[in-house]
């Protein structure tokens, strides 16, 4: 509970000026656009996620990196790109995920990135399989002033952790985790804040007290449970919990599958936020995994051009008309956490 408040007080902390003014700026125009059905927009994102890269050491079955079924190109992200882009964005953002797909601690030059970017105090988080947590990139990780760290860690018995997370060991999540934990106290250090995210499918769903009781041994600062989203859902799937709470989907009388949630002409993410993948593309958000929706280039375009583009308008305009039209919405399963 400390830890979280803490959390929040040093994202509260990084704010200036600019980026209050920017984020309410930003919210009113979501406000209006909703009123008027127009798209209106004032101000910066508030938040984006930028991809490291596409290259993933594991093979879950539900993920384009671990299936290896990317149409489009896989790579890394170049730092004089990310470089230009957090340039442009900093005085207005306040906060920065690196994460689309892949595993962002296979970009070789991944801490630098997080450095450069803590430097500008934006408050910065990723998420990771903890593979390559070692010991000395775990110190690097904590000098590099991140602010939050997301170790997925899907199940609490290497039986149960591999059903998912194929490919994985368990011992290197834990191992990873503890060297995290080791140097927060070596070097006396709040961040990063330390997340245990539980992906619940039904393989995993009998061990979700366990996560919670090895989270508090090891002395991780949060754990989060998260709905899986299932690609071919509407005949069931070995993956969809039984435990409704953990599900985006619900059995139907007839037998199949649908989505729980309710298609509404509106969608904050597209006012707040956007997804920036490794070669510099903008797609609207994370659901859009091989960018089929690029809004625009950012090796030939600046950031606000993009995002006051005619093209990005357009997509926005098309949703407040009528979201089922754009067919990644009609699929979108987004679920909130259940935070332990």
């Amino acid at each position: 509970m400390i830890g979280s408040v803490y959390d929040s007080v040093n994202l509260i902390g990084k704010q200036n000026f600019s980026r209050v003014k920017n984020a309410g700026q930003i919210l009113s125009s979501y406000i209006a656009s909703r009123h008027s059905g127009k798209a209106i927009i004032n101000g910066m994102p508030i938040s984006i996620s930028i991809e490291p890269t596409t290259s993933c050491n594991l093979r879950c079955p539900e993920c384009p990196s671990g299936l290896r079924s990317f149409t489009r190109p896989t790579g890394m992200l170049k730092d004089n790109l990310f470089h230009r882009v957090i340039n442009e964005l900093a005085p207005t953002l306040s906060y920065l995920i690196f994460y689309f797909q892949g595993e962002p601690y296979l970009h070789p030059q991944f801490l630098s990135l997080v450095e450069y970017a803590s430097k500008k105090k934006i408050y910065t988080a990723t998420s990771t399989n903890a593979h390559y947590l070692t010991d000395d990139n775990a110190r690097k990780t904590v000098e590099s002033g991140l602010d939050r760290l997301i170790i997925s860690i899907d199940g609490t018995t290497q039986e149960t952790y591999e059903s998912y997370r194929v490919g994985g060991r368990l011992d290197k999540v834990i191992e990873g985790t503890t060297n995290i934990i080791h140097w927060k106290k070596e070097l006396k250090s709040k961040t990063p804040h330390v997340i245990f995210q539980y992906l619940v499918v039904k393989p995993n769903q009998h061990q979700v007290e366990d996560v919670k009781k090895l989270a508090k041994e090891l002395g991780v600062d949060q754990v989060a449970f998260k709905t899986a989203q299932i690609y071919d859902y509407e005949n069931g799937s070995d993956l969809i919990p039984t435990i409704d709470q953990y599900s985006r989907y619900k059995k139907n009388s007839d037998g199949n599958f649908s989505i729980k949630n309710e298609l509404l002409d509106h969608c904050w993410k597209m006012w707040h936020s956007c997804v920036i993948t490794w070669d510099g593309k903008v797609v609207p958000c994370c659901f859009d995994k091989d960018a089929h929706f690029v809004l625009g280039d950012l090796t030939k375009n600046t950031f606000k051009e993009i995002w006051n583009g005619e093209k990005y308008n357009d997509f926005r305009s098309t949703l407040l008309r009528s979201r089922s039209e754009i067919e990644m919405c009609r699929n979108c399963t987004e679920g909130t956490k259940v935070w332990a």
